[in-house]
């Protein structure tokens, strides 16, 4: 079974999954977004995968999130700024079998496995 983590090495809740992943025997792909950032489709897909609103997946505490209300703007906006600023993505996200979890809190992402 093939699993990925959208991967913020900075975080460390990021860092607290990816450690979960590996302790449970889970060798993940590792993606670090802000390097290899999002495109629409892919956000739309994790989206849906974790079928949550592109306005629950925003930072609220990041400085590019300033003036940015995810609960007014429509999805497609939200979207293009994640795209934009990568940084805005609620990290980590691990995808297995079709279907995504946000590690928050870290434990999160066994539902996936």
């Amino acid at each position: 079974m093939s699993v990925t983590i959208y991967h913020n090495p900075r975080c460390n809740t990021s860092r607290e999954t990816l450690a979960l992943l590996r302790d449970k025997g889970v060798e993940p792909e590792i993606v670090e977004y802000l390097k290899t950032p999002y495109t629409a489709a892919q956000l739309k897909r994790l989206l849906s995968q974790l079928k949550m609103p592109a306005s629950a997946l925003v930072r609220k505490k990041e400085a590019a999130a300033a003036g940015i209300d995810p609960q007014s703007l429509p999805e497609e906006e939200l979207i293009t700024a994640m795209v934009a600023n990568p940084i805005l993505v609620e990290r980590p996200i691990v995808v297995s079998g079709g279907k995504a979890a946000l590690g928050r809190p870290p434990e999160a992402v066994l539902t996936v496995l």
